[in-house]
């Protein structure tokens, strides 16, 4: 459990708020009672069924839309999401082809902590995918918990512990299930949360256990299945920088109250990027507050993240890419070198500790055999019409890179 000034503090909907509170989320009795008349009535006594598309009549476009998830509403589309066969595009990676229509943006996957070849794919248009067979294909699931009044809802995160996983979103969102996707719950947020579920993290060890971030930098901690949740840092990033603009950070004063990248490491350390690129944020367990840092270069950043060695990396919107000398919060970083450039570098992503990809527009990718210290142009992907967006391997070894217009490539190379 994380410590610090508020960590113990668990307000109630009447709680009074100073200035520039981060208001945790609250035990779900008292949410459900302060929550906005646009939300749904709230089901949180009942797990809701998380049925896969059912092979009736086909669904008309508009239809599937405000309906509030991505479905395969006809036979026909979930005989291709069974039978579609993935395009090998090089002797590591194939194109795998999804039940989605165009336009979505995949933004995330997971595969449960109990069985290594069944996950979640999510991403815009309330987009949900469940695979069984590591990846190599996908059905589209209904959520009943999500469907809000018509709400399209962006679903950023998914994190599982064994068969406990959560998933977050926008406009602000909790679903949980705790049997490995069967079934969804939605866990009422209150109406008084500063920002938008950006990043959700569930935590190793007994279950129940979650961290939540949102885009102006709350955090928030349960030990207990979201039934209470603890604040871990007292203000949010906005606040923070009105005390600290004057400390030297370079581009503070123009800060919009937004942050575009959030990442944690395994360590429970933070790094978020601001809305402009022009400095970067960390927290670690413990502190009050998020610590501002000027980027080490004139480049604006494009994103941040971690090694599997605990150290830093950076990506800027010139397309350089650069890695921390120093293990954990550090802002020493020498600057890698890259095969080719041009296209922005989106993403970073290792399967261990030397070997490691870097994705970005217009399909480029790159590859690193020593740490990120030096990266050469992988052109198999030349020929992907769109950006790639995320690269994601996931501690069993499942590779996938995620993108706009419904891509998703697996990894195919020889395991670990």
């Amino acid at each position: 459990m994380m410590s610090g000034p508020c960590c113990s503090c668990v307000y109630s909907a009447t709680s009074s708020l100073v200035r520039d509170p981060v208001v945790p989320v609250i035990t779900r009795p008292a949410v459900h009672a302060a929550a906005p008349s646009r939300r749904a009535p709230c089901r949180r006594q009942q797990a809701v069924r998380c049925q896969a598309a059912s092979e009736g009549p086909s669904i008309q476009r508009r239809q599937l839309l405000t309906a509030g998830l991505v479905l395969a509403g006809s036979a026909g589309l979930q005989q291709f999401s069974q039978q579609a066969q993935a395009r090998v595009v090089s002797g590591e990676w194939e194109q795998v082809q999804l039940p989605l229509e165009q336009g979505v943006v995949l933004l995330d996957i997971a595969f449960t902590g109990t069985d290594p070849n069944h996950g979640f794919l999510l991403g815009s248009r309330q987009t949900l995918l469940e695979t069984t067979d590591g990846g190599r294909t996908w059905s589209p699931r209904s959520i009943e918990a999500a469907q809000d009044e018509g709400f399209n809802y962006r679903f950023q995160s998914i994190s599982f512990n064994g068969d406990e996983g959560w998933i977050v979103g926008k406009p602000a969102i909790l679903l949980k299930t705790t049997d490995g996707g069967k079934n969804w719950e939605r866990v009422p947020l209150s109406a008084k949360l500063p920002g938008n579920p950006i990043l959700i993290v569930a935590l190793p060890g007994k279950e129940g256990q979650a961290e939540m971030t949102t885009d102006v930098g709350a955090i928030y901690v349960t030990n207990n299945g979201a039934y209470t949740w603890s604040a871990a840092v007292q203000e949010t990033v906005d606040a923070t920088l009105n005390r600290t603009v004057s400390s030297g950070i370079s581009g503070a004063s123009y800060y919009e109250g937004g942050l575009s990248q959030i990442a944690r490491s395994p360590a429970g350390d933070y790094v978020a990027v601001s809305s402009r690129g022009n400095f970067y944020l960390t927290w670690s367990p413990g502190q009050t507050y998020w610590q501002p840092h000027n980027r080490p270069t004139a480049r604006r950043v494009q994103n941040m993240g971690w090694t599997p060695e605990n150290t830093l990396w950076l990506s800027t919107r010139g397309g350089d890419v650069y890695i921390s000398s120093d293990t954990g919060v550090s802002e020493s970083f020498d600057q890698a070198k890259l095969g080719s450039r041009g296209f922005g570098i989106l993403d970073v992503g290792f399967r261990n500790g030397s070997m490691g990809y870097a994705c970005g527009g217009s399909g480029t990718l790159l590859k690193t055999e020593d740490g990120g210290k030096s990266w050469k142009r992988d052109r198999s992907t030349d020929q992907v019409a769109g950006n790639l967006y995320a690269v994601k391997f996931s501690p069993k070894g499942n590779g996938f890179i995620l993108g706009n217009d419904g891509i998703l490539l697996r990894y195919i190379g020889q395991q670990a």
